[in-house]
């Protein structure tokens, strides 16, 4: 099957599943146990946590593995809530937001919190000015995503940090879909915290982290938890970290190559989309956007039948956020840009990953035109 759903998740590469083993034989001690087999172990994690900073640009101390990306999110966020929660009640974040902060925002909002949920563009981008409207005395944290997962929109993050910092309201960022695929500096984009998952990066699922910076105060969601400093309860999984941050340093290593091809693969795509003229319309920002994810709007047609046809030709695609597959409601993002319910259904999301060709680019747009020209028949008859 030709697989274009990277973005919803990654099959495991080679050195991930190499460190896992590894690591699982060796160094299968608990890290908080105070004998030679544990402190092994506890050695091993303090190894990723540098290597881990060291590619955002952080700081050792900032470090904390979760269970993945959803986990850090929501750890992140009220663990900096619970320690300003004196400051204010009011919390900023956007209307595109991954589900695991969307749904966390509104479990805020009854519990005391106001939150103001910014708007976007038509390619998915916020309005600095909104931001700036958006902030009171009674601000303490804004959570704004690095990018989409579903249009590859990036937010205009070291802008928004600044502004942020200048008005003192801690700046939380979910950069799941774009860790190991755009640089990122935590100093140099202002960013407070962060959240990362190891299964976007052909790493294994469970595992995901969190950076805070260590001289912003959080106060722990589990009171008397004894792992990861306190952040989280819970045995760490040394194994699965230690594949996570071989998974990364690959990942990171092989960056600019990788953006390069995917320009390539994205280039190539859009090229046969106009060649057959196919009635899709690309979704996203035409510049500041993930090269290896392309949403498309195709015309009069659900996205979710074209999933299917297309999974009877062996091709794997998405109609979105796989965290809100099964939902009858439209995508968030596409109501957020512009689009009616109906215009929403008929959105489909192609992402590319290290085995994608253009070979395959070839076979998704024959499948689509397929389809397309079958629903053109229907019309007509």
């Amino acid at each position: 099957m030709i697989y274009l759903d990277y973005a919803a998740t990654t099959p495991m590469s080679k050195e991930a599943i190499n460190a896992f083993v590894e690591a699982a034989t060796a160094y299968f001690g608990n890290a908080s146990s105070l004998h030679d087999i544990g402190s092994n172990a506890e050695r091993l994690l303090t190894i990723c946590r540098q290597e881990l900073a060291a590619l955002i640009g952080g700081e050792e101390r900032g470090i904390y593995f979760t269970s993945g990306g959803t986990e850090a999110n929501i750890l992140a966020i009220r663990s900096l809530i619970n320690a300003h929660r004196h400051r204010g009640n009011h919390l900023i974040t956007t209307k595109i937001e991954h589900a695991s902060l969307y749904h966390l925002f509104q479990q805020l909002e009854t519990e005391g919190f106001e939150v103001t949920y910014l708007p976007v563009n038509q390619f998915g981008q916020i309005d600095i000015d909104d931001l700036e409207r958006a902030i009171t005395p009674k601000t303490i944290l804004a959570s704004i995503q690095h990018a989409n997962s579903e249009i590859g929109t990036i937010q205009p993050v070291a802008e928004i940090g600044w502004r942020l910092r200048h008005h003192g309201v801690i700046f939380h960022s979910d950069c799941v879909q774009t860790f190991g695929k755009i640089r990122i500096d935590v100093k140099r984009m202002f960013v407070d915290s962060l959240s990362v998952s190891a299964h976007k990066i052909y790493g294994p699922k469970g595992v995901g982290a969190v950076y805070i910076d260590p001289r912003i105060k959080w106060q722990p969601c589990f009171p008397n938890a004894t792992h990861e400093y306190g952040f989280r309860p819970g045995t760490v999984n040394v194994p699965g970290i230690a594949s996570f941050v071989t998974a990364a340093q690959h990942i990171c290593d092989n960056m600019d190559s990788e953006h390069a091809r995917f320009e390539q693969l994205r280039r190539c795509l859009l090229a046969l989309i106009r060649e057959k003229s196919l009635p899709v319309t690309v979704e996203g920002h035409p510049d500041a956007r993930l090269p290896h994810i392309v949403g498309l709007s195709a015309h009069g047609i659900e996205g979710q039948y074209i999933l299917l046809e297309c999974n009877r030709d062996n091709i794997a695609i998405s109609t979105g956020s796989a965290c809100q597959v099964g939902k009858q409601t439209p995508s968030r993002t596409m109501l957020a840009v512009g689009k009616s319910a109906e215009e929403a259904k008929q959105f489909i999301r192609v992402s590319f990953g290290k085995w994608t060709t253009e070979k395959d680019i070839h076979r998704f747009i024959s499948s689509l035109e397929r389809i397309c020209q079958q629903r053109k028949e229907l019309e007509t008859s």
